[in-house]
């Protein structure tokens, strides 16, 4: 689509990443293959569209070098607010600062994203596959988002923290800062991968230097380039980041203009609600001035929606805040997830929720459960996860409480009956692919001592080390029990509000309780005792009143018909006395007698209380520095685990810690602490008691890989870690016997020298170099990491088949010359879109495993 009054360049209406650079004031195209390098010179325009479970979501970024102009920044601002014009006003818009760009941003570019001096006012152009004449340093720094930024080629450059690559067109030195950790090492080398695949067509070297003594012959070419180190190396300057409780300082404010005077007026601070913005207005959003949001109400005026970026930058320059800092603006009914997080609740109109729940705003109505089949889920994972169910609860169970700090066993008749004086241990053992898999619950009384509940703790770890380590634990809060846990104790699940289960009590109990049922079959079924008053009933729900003569079973007029009889079961557990079923309205005068007499309760049908527009998010949490950081994997994937992190995911009603491997001590132990600070901390007010659920690595159970698509069971084993990825780079020392071509310079392993440049010198490296690469050519796409680069066939212009010649072949029925590991290079863009849904580019920033997946599924492994 095009917009003849704008001068807006074609927009094509489709998934994935669409990029231009700001010209001489107009939108050029990036060529796809440079697509996550820019030039600090420059500003640019990016599109992203991508597939939810609401349709297409569509987000608008200007992106501003730190050299651009101011020239450049506005145009590309103006561009941004015009395209959004021509979509319909739709997408989320974003400013984007080189340094300090947004998580959602740099989830696009997985590999990293490249900082190049320079830019189209300088003559540069974004680099051209199998150019060699490069001589550049980079300096690579993150964990999970990853920047290299080209700096001085000099020793000065360089810190004990980081990784830098120098680029010498045909060889990559990859130095690691002593004080580097493997998840920086890793990056860089992907990094460094990325490069060598994609701008050198796979025809570049990596050397990596982990410790200069242990790599003489790299630490040679590299004083050759840089000169002879002087003094020590400076250490790293950590990153500024935000942290949780900075970002957990939100403020809502309305903005409009008085008398040509900006007007910022207070309204809100945290926790907000949806109905705080109204539909005629503009709203600025300030997290903490980590981020700052323009909502723009759908009945504002167009005038006020076309200032939004600068009513933003004012209200920055108005706070103090750098100029850096992200700006996203969204429109009244387009909100982004991350924007609908930060409030308390948020509803859509017509929003269905989960599976078969629709909630209608303005209309009460009470929320229909649909019950599901628990045989899909290990064939549907993702059903798993939102059902937050692991397996259909028929494994074993055994219970153990806390008495004077040790596990006591509890007797199997009693097991599901929990009081909230004591601390619990249940242990859920069952079987999966032939081997057995453990869930240790620990279930905390809200009346049991702090001495209980940490001895409960220590004995969980004990309990675990028993089952090898294996064991996933969650920490349940008395009245938060998970789905699973409900469906354990087969409907028979009774939570008494104090007491305790131990036969030397000296505490009589009560003769009369109250307990409210709620559920609808064995797998949701939960009695929770509640104080025996008229008050606390409600008409939506079955109550048991047990007395010393009868049990009543009143049925409020909301209840259903399962929820009845699920209540007979309980009944029989709670009270060996008569049963007596009434119905509200129709109750005995001794009813109300045992209650205290009458008095006014809940009767309105009740509203869906689960959150429905949380979108599950991972994290990489660290507290190490003494502030508790956590950074974001926006588009999150199994890859995004690494063995050294400590990972948070968040799925609203329960949070997940996933522990790797190979992760510190120190977060390991303080994993709990982050997620107790994560909740304590987080915008909307959450709920201090949600389920934490510590997950270990090889160990993960369906309801937490369900949230991941494409969960590879076997990732663990058959995934590469950073020092196999080194090894698989060859034999390092055959780098320093390739000829280079550097100002002059001459670098062979037996003889350093300087010689005259000449052409037949050039020819002769070139040919070397080919030389030296033929025996390792059919290998060069095998380490390929994840970039749009072509086979040697395309690269000579032989290498566009129909999807026909391709498809379902095998080797023998290929045209000559084709890859038959890479059939899909060979497809024309336009066919390689129609079939996979997704641009080259898009393609291989998959996992490689994901990539052989969809070959597969398509006929072209």
């Amino acid at each position: 689509m095009t917009d003849g009054d704008s001068n807006l360049p074609i927009i094509e209406r489709r998934l994935g990443l669409q990029i231009w650079s700001i010209e001489n004031m107009k939108m050029v195209p990036v060529p796809e293959r440079a697509y996550g390098t820019f030039f600090e010179g420059d500003c640019y325009v990016i599109l992203h569209n991508k597939r939810t479970s609401h349709g297409i979501a569509t987000d608008l970024h200007y992106w501003i070098g730190k050299d651009s102009t101011q020239d450049e920044q506005g145009a590309a601002a103006l561009y941004v607010i015009q395209m959004d014009d021509a979509l319909g006003g739709s997408p989320v818009q974003h400013r984007e600062v080189q340094g300090h760009e947004s998580e959602t941003f740099q989830s696009y570019f997985r590999n990293g994203i490249i900082y190049k001096k320079g830019g189209a006012a300088s003559g540069f152009r974004h680099v051209e596959t199998n150019v060699y004449n490069i001589k550049r340093l980079l300096h690579v720094k993150g964990k999970k988002h990853i920047s290299a930024t080209e700096v001085e080629l000099s020793w000065n450059s360089f810190n004990k923290g980081d990784v830098f690559l120098l680029d010498l067109g045909k060889v990559l030195i990859q130095w690691n800062g002593p004080n580097c950790n493997i998840a920086e090492k890793s990056r860089g080398l992907a990094l460094a991968r990325s490069i060598r695949d994609c701008e050198r067509g796979g025809r570049a070297q990596i050397g990596i230097i982990d410790n200069e003594k242990d790599s003489p012959d790299l630490m040679q070419i590299m004083k050759m380039v840089l000169g002879e180190r002087r003094g020590e190396l400076r250490d790293a300057i950590p990153d500024t980041k935000a942290d949780e409780l900075q970002k957990a300082n939100v403020r809502l404010y309305h903005v409009y203009e008085k008398d040509n005077d900006l007007v910022v007026q207070e309204i809100a601070t945290r926790p907000l609600t949806q109905d705080l913005l109204q539909h005629e207005d503009c709203h600025i959003l300030d997290q903490g001035g980590f981020k700052i949001y323009v909502w723009r109400g759908r009945l504002s005026s167009q005038e006020e929606k076309k200032t939004a970026f600068s009513r933003a930058l004012g209200f920055i320059q108005a706070k103090g805040y750098p100029p850096s800092t992200n700006i996203e603006v969204i429109n009244d009914g387009a909100e982004s997830a991350m924007f609908k997080q930060l409030f308390q609740k948020w509803t859509d109109k017509e929003e269905v929720q989960g599976l078969g729940k629709v909630y209608t705003t303005g209309k009460i109505a009470k929320v229909e459960q649909v019950k599901f089949d628990t045989t899909q889920l290990h064939a549907r994972p993702e059903l798993a996860a939102e059902q937050r169910m692991v397996d259909d609860a028929s494994g074993e169970v055994e219970v153990w409480r806390i008495e004077d700090l040790r596990m006591k066993p509890v007797d199997p008749k009693k097991y599901g009956q929990f009081y909230g004086g004591d601390c619990y241990l249940v242990l859920y053992t069952y079987m999966r692919s032939g081997r057995p898999h453990y869930i240790l619950y620990m279930w905390q009384g809200r009346h049991a001592s702090v001495d209980e509940i940490t001895a409960c703790a220590l004995n969980a770890v004990e309990l675990d080390k028993k089952y090898g380590d294996e064991a996933v634990q969650v920490r349940v809060t008395m009245g938060k029990e998970p789905t699973h846990f409900l469906a354990i104790f087969k409907g028979k699940l009774i939570i008494y509000e104090g007491g305790t289960s131990r036969g030397q009590t000296n505490t009589p109990e009560p003769t009369i309780r109250l307990f409210q049922v709620r559920g609808t079959d064995e797998m949701n079924t939960k009695a929770t005792e509640v104080p025996a008053r008229a008050s606390s009933l409600n008409s939506n729900d079955v109550f048991l009143l047990a007395t010393s003569q009868v049990c009543y079973l009143w049925c409020g007029k909301g209840c259903s018909g399962d929820e009845r009889e699920m209540a007979k079961m309980v009944a029989d557990v709670v009270s060996r006395r008569d049963k007596l079923t009434i119905s509200e309205g129709q109750e005995p005068a001794e009813f109300w007698e045992a209650l205290g007499g009458k008095a006014p309760y809940a009767s309105e049908k009740r509203f869906q209380e689960r959150n429905t527009h949380y979108q599950p998010r991972l994290f990489e949490c660290s507290n190490q520095t003494g502030r508790f950081i956590m950074t974001e994997v926006v588009g999150f994937c199994q890859e995004d685990l690494d063995e050294d992190d400590v990972m948070l995911l968040d799925t609203w009603q329960e949070v997940f810690l996933w522990i790797g491997k190979s992760s510190n001590a120190y977060e390991r132990n303080e994993a709990i602490a982050s997620a107790k600070e994560y909740l304590k901390t987080h915008p909307a007010g959450r709920d201090l008691a949600t389920p934490i659920i510590l997950v270990k690595q090889g160990y993960e159970p369906l309801n937490f890989t369900g949230w991941f698509n494409a969960w590879d069971p076997y990732k663990w084993s058959d995934g590469k870690s950073y020092e196999e990825m080194k090894n698989s780079l060859g034999d390092v020392s055959a780098i320093s016997e390739i000829t280079v071509d550097l100002n002059n310079i001459n670098l062979n392993k037996r003889n350093i020298s300087v010689i005259n440049s000449t052409v037949s010198n050039t020819k002769r490296v070139t040919s070397e170099y080919k030389t030296h690469l033929n025996h390792r050519d059919s290998n060069i796409y095998s380490n390929s990491s994840n970039c749009n680069s072509s086979p040697s066939p395309a690269s000579n212009g032989e290498g566009v088949y129909s999807r026909e010649v391709l498809m379902n072949k095998t080797v023998d029925e290929l045209p000559e010359g084709v890859d038959p590991a890479k059939k899909e290079y060979y497809l024309s863009d336009a066919d390689f879109h129609d079939i996979f849904g997704k641009s080259k580019y898009e393609f291989y920033q998959m996992p490689k495993w994901k990539q052989q997946n969809e070959k597969k599924q398509y006929g072209l492994f």
